[in-house]
């Protein structure tokens, strides 16, 4: 007989086009009592992103997302640290704002190829990492770019929905093709709230709040006479 340990290490990459309030969710899930447990005060939790715009030394710049083709080599090596360090922290939650499904949707966008990240989901699929799709409407784009037109600091980036209206009909395409636990989640009516249930709700049901093995062996003290 063995038993779940109390300790929850939910590994939840999630993905999405812009205006998908990614980021946000991101946050509140590792926040969330049902995703990471309850927490009296606030404490280091990691929550990591591709989208760093690491490899330029000024704002909008360059990540492993969207890195140009001779830091390719580079690029792939963020991820395989980012795998090992998944691996040697395996006993702990991890919240990923976009990853290789990003990566890979705009290289083929961008370059006409993208990188085979099949020893990527090798790797942290034994782990249990889960991909959270996180989608809208088509119709729903405008009212969330007038949204956001209120606090971005490059409003350009959204004169054309179209773009992000094709992102993530590749992004459906790639995730699809996944071998990682993959579910869909509609944010059309922006509430962030019912997505963070809705993921919880997943996680609980896939067993994905635990790492593969994390299990107490049987002990005396777990039997109950009565």
């Amino acid at each position: 007989m063995t038993r779940r340990r109390d300790k929850l290490t939910p590994k939840i990459i999630l993905e999405g086009t812009r205006l998908t309030h990614k980021t946000d969710i991101a946050f509140a899930l590792n926040e969330h009592p049902r995703i990471v447990g309850p927490r009296r005060y606030r404490y280091h939790s990691p929550l990591i992103s591709a989208e760093w715009c690491s490899f330029t030394p000024w704002p909008w710049g360059r990540s492993i997302i969207d890195y140009a083709p001779d830091e390719a080599a580079p690029a792939m090596e963020t991820y395989r640290t980012w795998v090992r360090l998944f691996e040697l922290q395996r006993h702990y939650s991890w919240i990923v704002d976009r990853f290789h499904l990003s990566t890979r949707a705009y290289q083929l966008t961008a370059r006409g190829s993208a990188p085979d990240f099949g020893w990527l989901e090798e790797r942290i699929g034994p782990l249990g990492f889960h991909v959270a799709l996180v989608v809208r409407s088509v119709d729903s784009f405008e009212a969330a770019r007038a949204e956001r037109l209120k606090v971005s600091g490059k409003p350009s980036q959204y004169d054309d929905l179209g773009v992000f209206v094709r992102e993530q009909d590749l992004l459906r395409e790639l995730a699809a093709e996944s071998v990682l636990p993959v579910r869909e989640f509609d944010v059309s009516d922006g509430d962030i709230g019912r997505v963070c249930e809705e993921i919880a709700d997943w996680m609980t049901a896939t067993g994905g709040l635990w790492a593969p093995g994390d299990l107490d062996p049987w002990s005396p003290e777990d039997h109950d006479p009565s």
